[in-house]
């Protein structure tokens, strides 16, 4: 960019030299006039005035294409065109630094949503309105081989109420080789779809899909480092870290979110690997897969802060904790094919339930328990219909359908009973619209079938950008 911006600036300069030129032979030198001159005097007069108009109109307008591409280069470096593409791991927009030979680079994307509720299990839920997210994304490159990137997020509108200003990663790239690096800081955990790129416009669904919530913890990320490269002509990538390990004092019925640290004052007694591979099989298909392995005990005791009959220190059991996920995605001729599916395992889980004071008072009981094993996924279709009757448009409009299957009570330890309502096939329908392709309009229906007792459907409004 910068190399197109200096060239640019050269050619005006060159242009502005051959326009002062022909200012100065616009001149005509003072000489002397013999008698036949004299005779012609007065038609020389007239064709030298025709000369020099024509000569200003030349000057004039090489003077107007000096300014046009000194603005153009001004407005490619302020504002550039490219096409966002993912790099490295991260989304679109957080990859633009990579594209940069060196110096600052900014992006963001945004999302705002109306959800409201309807079906049996809506009464006294009400219309929400949410400005979910605002994202900046920050980058420098110092050289060819050093960089810094970064993604700040303001969620829900403010700090109050549920809103949070948050550093959703933060790191450090060293790319020792053009298709090799390493990575340190705050790092989004390599894991499924959308924990690494859940910019609004590169998925489908005005909420990302549960079993991306829940199961694998979407936003996730620890503060760690590793290696990230490419293989085989770029066709394999990868992604490797250490991280701090999950907080199980978190965990829930559920499951996993609650017990991601974030960077923020991480308790780091426990590590954890987390790797990831991607293979482009043909063009438009890619398959791969990713594995978490780490303790979350976290060697501390889980204090009831003095509630009556609870001991008051607990010590929680090191819970190691395993994740995998298997994926797949088709895009190509506007179809778009994606499939997940996740399990994860927690050991020592009814240690873990005695120490959170999940007690089985009940044989019958559907209370609040960790399981032992976790297991969702989903697959997903959409296809874009506008080129079907505008051909060449760079808009589009895409019809979607999800369906989901979460089981955060998958196996239970031996005396637990499942919470069934929290085994549940959910079905997404909608549409999805994007004048441009850093636009995007979406509308769905969720519906929701635990398998015991109910949960409201909700009907969905979105916008988001990215740039």
């Amino acid at each position: 960019m910068q190399r197109r911006c200096v060239g640019r600036a050269a050619a005006a300069a060159v242009v502005m030299v051959v326009a002062l030129t022909g200012a100065a032979w616009a001149e005509e030198p003072e000489g002397e006039t013999g008698e036949t001159g004299a005779a012609t005097e007065q038609g020389a007069g007239e064709a030298g005035e025709q000369s020099d108009a024509e000569r200003i109109d030349e000057l004039e307008a090489k003077v107007d294409v000096l300014a046009s591409e000194l603005a153009k280069a001004v407005a490619d470096e302020t504002v550039p065109e490219e096409k966002l593409e993912s790099q490295w791991g991260f989304g679109p927009a957080a990859s633009k630094i990579y594209r940069k030979d060196q110096g600052l680079s900014i992006g963001g994307y945004g999302e705002y949503r109306v959800r409201t509720f309807v079906g049996d299990g809506s009464e006294g839920k009400t219309t929400e309105a949410d400005a979910l997210r605002a994202v900046l994304y920050v980058g420098y490159k110092f050289n060819d081989k050093w960089l810094v990137n970064s993604e700040l997020e303001l969620e829900h509108g403010s700090t109050s109420e549920d809103g949070s200003f948050s550093v959703e990663f933060a790191t450090v790239d060293w790319q020792a080789l053009d298709n090799h690096g390493l990575r340190a800081g705050l790092v989004l955990l390599p894991m499924g779809f959308v924990n690494e790129i859940h910019e609004p416009t590169f998925f489908f669904g005005a909420e990302r899909p549960e079993v991306e919530r829940k199961i694998i913890p979407s936003t996730w990320r620890e503060v760690g480092g590793g290696v990230f490269g490419q293989l085989a002509d770029g066709r394999v990538s990868y992604r490797m870290y250490g991280v701090n390990g999950l907080d199980a004092t978190g965990f829930s019925d559920e499951g996993l979110r609650g017990g991601r640290q974030n960077g923020s004052k991480a308790l780091a007694d426990h590590w954890a690997f987390v790797g990831r591979t991607d293979v482009d099989v043909v063009d438009g298909l890619s398959v791969g897969g990713s594995v978490y392995v780490g303790k979350s005990g976290q060697d501390q005791t889980f204090d009831y802060d003095g509630e009556e009959g609870l001991a008051p220190a607990v010590p929680v059991p090191d819970a190691l904790t395993t994740i995998y996920e298997l994926h797949a995605e088709y895009k190509a001729h506007g179809l778009s094919i994606r499939g997940l599916f996740t399990q994860a395992f927690i050991d020592d889980v009814s240690e873990l339930n005695a120490a959170l004071g999940n007690v089985v008072t009940n044989p019958e009981d559907d209370g609040s328990r960790i399981a032992e094993r976790l297991l969702g996924g989903y697959a997903e279709i959409a296809y874009d219909v506008l080129p079907l009757v505008w051909k060449g448009t760079k808009a589009s409009l895409e019809p979607y359908f999800r369906y989901e299957r979460l089981d955060t009570q998958n196996q239970m330890a031996s005396g637990d009973v499942a919470n069934e309502n929290l085994v549940q096939d959910i079905y997404t329908v909608g549409i999805q619209i994007k004048p441009i392709p850093n636009v995007v309009f979406k509308t769905d229906y969720r519906n929701f079938k635990p398998k015991s007792g109910e949960k409201a459907d909700q009907v969905q409004f979105h916008m988001g950008y990215v740039f």
